[in-house]
């Protein structure tokens, strides 16, 4: 492949933006370095990449309003993932929308602000506006939660490859559980972020390899791909063109990688 980022439309599907002057909540967990939106432009141009969806970070809780200002300044190439909470009205969902939010997120490690038990009513909620659940969990946890997660009225995105805390194989439950929720047409994983999962790290991170492998093979249309920009608690900070070419090269054939990094994401945040 002669370059990571060979096509037009390419888009990171998961980036944070931290600001100077947006407190954190009292539920975060570690204090962030400054990643304001104009250091995570010149790396998207550097990349090659026109498209890029901002992550409403676990640190500023339900207050969105740094990741909103982000999206307004990388512009139209631009979307988000709010976190609201479970009483949200509809009126705020709207506005959100019109912001350029295409999803809520749900993180199930520490840091999240919502619970599994409001998961399945807010993804009714937003399904009318075609957003989606945004999911980050252990993904050895799927298997118990699968049920629900089949049945959601919106679409489901995992992050980070299903992230598994422990080594996980092609046999391992949790990876059948996040098999048969793709084969259900209406979830999405992202190939990202292997140092999340892996034992044995960079630069090959040969023991979560296979996943991006098997899983944009099986599932071309399902894939996702995103840097995890600014790599929040990630020492040493990996190379963003690194884990693009990384991720890139175990895509097999130009057909896929355009499906994951330009068709996919343009479905799933309303390009």
């Amino acid at each position: 492949m002669k370059s990571p980022h060979p096509f037009e439309g390419a888009c990171d599907c998961h980036i944070h933006v931290y600001e100077e002057g947006y407190p954190l909540a009292a539920s975060a967990t570690f204090v962030p370095p400054p990643a304001p939106a104009s250091a995570y432009a010149r790396m998207q141009r550097t990349l090659g990449l026109s498209r890029a969806i901002v992550v409403q970070p676990t640190g500023y809780g339900f207050d969105n309003r740094c990741t909103l200002g982000a999206i307004a300044e990388l512009g139209d190439g631009a979307r988000g993932v709010a976190v609201v909470p479970p009483d949200v009205g509809d009126n705020e969902l709207q506005r959100l929308h019109e912001a350029g939010i295409r999803g809520v997120r749900f993180m199930m490690l520490p840091g999240g602000v919502l619970p599994w038990d409001a998961l399945a009513e807010m993804s009714a909620r937003i399904a009318p506006l075609g957003w989606h659940i945004d999911l980050q969990l252990d993904g050895h946890a799927l298997p118990r939660h699968e049920p629900m997660l089949s049945r959601l009225a919106s679409r489901l995105v995992i992050d980070h490859l299903g992230k598994f805390l422990a080594p996980v194989s092609p046999q391992s439950e949790g990876f059948a559980s996040l098999c048969r929720l793709l084969d259900g047409g209406r979830c999405w994983i992202k190939l990202s972020a292997p140092y999340e999962s892996s034992r044995v790290g960079p630069p090959a991170f040969d023991d979560v390899a296979w996943l991006v492998s098997e899983l944009s093979s099986r599932y071309p249309e399902r894939g996702l791909w995103a840097s995890n920009w600014p790599h929040p608690n990630v020492r040493p900070v990996p190379e963003d063109a690194h884990m693009l070419e990384w991720a890139m090269n175990l895509v097999e054939g130009d057909e896929g990688r355009r499906k994951i990094l330009v068709e996919n994401p343009a479905e799933v945040y309303q390009f």
